[in-house]
């Protein structure tokens, strides 16, 4: 940009400028946000759960709006003010009508984009070949695509970056990589680990999502963004086997294995559940190489950069080591989980509600039990009767959930919005309260709570809730509260005695070393009936 251009809004390049960030709980947009701030913009997010960004590093240095991106009001107050505006929503896992809720989203986006006289958008895209005819692509990419068109058409400048495969630490595609490579030294494939991509690192993203914000008025295009080496999705595999210092990997591709197959397949090896990969791997049906490189005309790249495949996996590894994966691609909500707020309890005006409460108590410091109960999960376990907990985790993946395999985002501390498991965090109030909202495949709604009680005499409080649907949901709770002495119980207990082992030992506490049982833990197992009005 020369000396005497202006940005989007007519603001001098070295004013910060005003920036809407939706989808700022999610993968990208969480990173983005700090790279705004350090680039001296303001920052306003957009999120329907602002909970979730509490607990983030960059949370006191930005406003938070509550909102969804197709109510029309809430879009247009957050656009208020707004120079330029980042589009980073989108229904990766899908479900019935994803293509038509996302097409009404970018109405409403662009529509009051226009309104409200915000100077510039920015979208991300997917990468989509040119020789390929729309309605040829996958249903996400397809989308992705109108999506951009339709913020393109919008009558605010817009610059839509359209990406193939992002490697970064935390992102779905990433992971799948990592997991299908690190698993299986043996890999029986289907045939799109042959489909040329031009793959960029998560780094560059970033860099160029910031620099889109300085756009000229006059660009209103989209821009293919890729890392400086186009290879295989095969040669992805074996270059990050040789970069984690793994044996060369034998791979075998079938023509059998359908996209849906496919999904699966990757869903049980890896933490990425069926319903995320299915888009991930459709998307590979066709080559995503980038057929131009116009963004280097308007932001640069500096020495270094873009980053080649190699480094890219270099450094998302070392971001896994140093447990500095500031956001995961399950960060965002995951498509068809419940998002229900616990009810009030008792008086709850919305049915039944089922609960199994056991406290202990614990001759410990506070701060010592709530290391244990915050490090719950991931590789330290659920502390009572892992083949229970396996098990079930086990039938949520076949059934299309999440299962247990997506762990912690990071291995002692959790924030309000983590995936844990498949359990979201719901609330924490450190060193008081944890609150787990599940995830997995149920019928009805689940909670599991951990509360610290006391300062001496400390006292572990747990309860679990469930609210069914349906007569199978009143079924389901029936049919597991046999169990429940030897799951809930024996997590009590076994909490409890990791702590009081802390306490009295160097060791962190483990999962694995407790043993199952429910002895000496108090117990209620009880329903509770709400009635219209919160009246009992």
């Amino acid at each position: 940009m020369s000396e005497n251009e202006t940005t989007p809004t007519g603001a001098r390049p070295e004013q910060g400028l005003a920036c809407l960030v939706t989808g700022a709980s999610g993968h990208i947009g969480g990173r983005l946000v700090p790279e705004l701030l350090d680039a001296g913009h303001r920052v306003r997010c957009l999120v329907r759960t602002p909970a979730k960004l509490r607990d983030l590093p960059w949370a006191d240095r930005v406003e938070i709006v509550r909102g969804d991106v197709t109510d029309a009001e809430a879009v247009a107050g957050a656009m208020d003010g707004i120079d330029v505006a980042y589009y980073l929503v989108h229904s990766l896992g899908g479900g019935a009508g994803f293509e038509e809720k996302d097409r009404a989203a970018a109405r409403v986006f662009g529509d009051q984009a226009r309104r409200t006289g915000v100077g510039r958008l920015v979208y991300l895209g997917g990468l989509t070949p040119p020789s390929v005819p729309e309605r040829e692509l996958s249903p996400h990419l397809r989308s992705r695509a109108e999506v951009g068109n339709i913020l393109l058409a919008s009558g605010v400048p817009t610059a839509v970056l359209r990406a193939a495969v992002i490697i970064g630490s935390g992102s779905a595609s990433f992971e799948m990589l990592r997991y299908l490579t690190e698993r299986l030294p043996v890999m029986v494939t289907p045939r799109w680990v042959r489909t040329r991509i031009q793959p960029i690192a998560v780094r560059d993203v970033l860099r160029l999502l910031t620099g889109c914000a300085r756009l000229p008025r006059d660009v209103n295009r989209a821009f293919d963004i890729g890392g400086p080496e186009v290879l295989t999705y095969l040669d992805m595999m074996r270059r990050y086997a040789a970069v984690a210092g793994l044996p060369r990997r034998l791979i075998v591709p079938v023509p059998v294995l359908t996209p849906g197959l496919s999904s699966h397949w990757v869903g049980l090896v890896t933490p990425v559940p069926a319903a995320i990969a299915r888009p991930l791997t459709e998307s590979l049906r066709h080559e995503v190489v980038c057929a131009e490189n116009d963004i280097e005309r308007y932001v640069p790249s500096p020495p270094g950069h873009p980053l080649g495949v190699d480094r890219a996996v270099t450094l998302a590894l070392q971001r896994i080591q140093e447990a500095q994966v500031a956001t995961r691609w399950s960060s965002a909500a995951v498509p068809g989980a419940p998002s229900d707020p616990l009810p009030g309890d008792p008086d709850w005006a919305g049915g039944s509600l089922y609960t199994d409460v056991r406290e202990r108590d614990a001759d410990v410091a506070p701060e010592t039990l709530w290391e244990v109960v915050e490090g719950i999960g991931g590789e330290n376990g659920w502390y009572s009767f892992p083949p229970a907990w396996a098990v079930r985790g086990w039938l949520d993946r076949v059934m299309g959930g999440v299962g247990l395999r997506r762990g912690r985002r990071d291995a002692r501390r959790l924030r309000a919005g983590d995936s844990l498991d498949f359990w979201r965090v719901e609330e924490i109030q450190r060193p008081r309260l944890l609150r787990l909202r599940a995830e997995m495949r149920l019928p009805g709604l689940a909670w599991l709570e951990m509360r610290v009680e006391g300062d001496g005499p400390v006292r572990y409080r747990q309860r679990a809730l469930f609210h069914p649907r349906g007569l199978l949901g009143h079924l389901y709770w029936w049919s597991i509260w046999p169990f429940h002495a030897v799951v809930f119980g024996g997590m009590a207990r076994n909490i409890v005695a990791a702590a009081e082992r802390t306490a009295n030992a160097s060791d962190p506490p483990s999962a694995a070393k407790a043993g199952a049982g429910a002895g000496g833990v108090r117990t209620r197992s009880r329903r509770l009936f709400g009635r219209s009005g919160g009246s009992r």
